[in-house]
């Protein structure tokens, strides 16, 4: 697994043994920051927070494609010293901040006086519900604005509702076994 555009491009990213973490894949990824730069523009400077974020891969990805900062969720003692050892290897520790909870609780703990995210990642254990479960808690999240865009890859054959509370989906693209599904707070209307 490595970075695959940006300041840390090429660089060798820290991974768990086993089967527990199961990073983007390189192609889902480079689809992925495609679509995210021709919604976004240029990432350069914008907030990013990585819930399940296992080796810390997207939120990495989007710190060497110029975002100023991101946080990282897990729950794992593993996941959390990898993620801080990937990014003392690739010079980003002053940009990104490791939280070791539960998604729901780490989210919780934001809550209060931080400033909005612009790009959210979910990349949760697949088929167990928690993507729904932290999806409706972003839905109220005083960190998520109209501006925020919510990117949730699961199983191909997962398929979420259309809306959690005030977050609409907007997009789905399949890249065989992995599906990324896109949300926004808003209307169907405003993503026509």
């Amino acid at each position: 697994m490595r970075v695959i555009g940006g300041t840390a491009r090429g660089r060798r990213l820290a991974a768990p043994r086993g089967e527990r973490v199961r990073p983007t894949a390189d192609r889902v990824k480079e689809a992925l920051f495609s679509i995210l730069t021709s919604l976004l523009g240029n990432l350069e400077g914008l907030r990013v927070l990585d819930v399940f974020a296992g080796t810390g891969n997207l939120g990495i990805e989007a710190l060497s494609r110029g975002c100023s900062e991101a946080i990282f969720v897990d729950s794992h003692r593993e996941s959390a010293a990898i993620i801080r050892q990937n990014l003392t290897q690739l010079n980003l520790t002053d940009r990104g901040r490791v939280i070791l909870k539960d998604a729901a609780s780490a989210l919780q703990c934001l809550n209060e006086n931080i400033a909005p995210f612009t790009i959210i990642f979910l990349d949760p254990p697949y088929r167990q519900g928690l993507a729904e479960k932290v999806l409706g808690i972003l839905a109220s999240a005083p960190f998520v604005t109209r501006e925020t865009i919510i990117v949730s890859e699961s199983d191909s054959r997962e398929v979420f509702p259309e809306r959690f509370g005030s977050l609409q989906q907007f997009d789905r693209r399949v890249y065989g076994d992995t599906a990324l599904t896109f949300f926004q707070k808003g209307t169907p209307d405003d993503h026509a």
